[in-house]
């Protein structure tokens, strides 16, 4: 059994318009957002075996603060840079793409896709929109990530900031 938790990174900021989208960083919210969801998770007893990443700021920085939480070395985050703005298609080729010898994955991207994305796993569950810092996440009855496309997917969790 496999466990994948998707992430939308955390709210960023407009406050700098000559940067590009690319390099837009965590406002003060999304500072206190990403460890706090971590928490969650943690007080959950979700684990994380790898952390993969669009290697957009934002992204990167949310996927940073949930390893430092974690207590895993930042420096073993996979990068990925079709990640960022990614289409449906290019999250499936990440996820069958992920060593076996890893049973939870988390990876930390962008909307539209990642709303997209979660809403194509086949689950009873329908995002209209995965608000920043928000994780979803689903088990698969598979023994390989390869298998993620065809496997059956159950729902697990949907965590969010504003969620109470």
């Amino acid at each position: 059994m496999k466990s994948l938790y998707i992430v939308r990174h955390a709210k960023s900021s407009w406050g700098n318009l000559t940067l590009s989208d690319f390099d837009r960083p965590l406002n003060d919210r999304g500072k206190t957002d990403a460890p706090m969801i971590a928490q969650r998770l943690l007080k959950d007893k979700i684990k994380i075996d790898i952390f993969i990443s669009s290697p957009a700021k934002r992204a990167l920085k949310t996927c940073k603060i949930f390893c430092k939480e974690y207590n895993k070395d930042e420096k073993a985050i996979l990068e990925i840079d079709e990640l960022y703005h990614a289409a449906v298609e290019t999250f499936y080729k990440v996820v069958t793409a992920i060593p076996d010898e890893f049973e939870t994955a988390a990876i930390f991207s962008h909307n539209p896709g990642i709303t997209d994305f979660v809403n194509s796993l086949g689950t009873d569950i329908k995002v209209d929109n995965m608000p920043t810092c928000a994780v979803f996440g689903v088990e698969l009855n598979a023994a390989n990530w390869k298998d993620f496309s065809n496997a059956n997917k159950k729902f697990v969790l949907f965590q969010y900031p504003k969620l109470v």
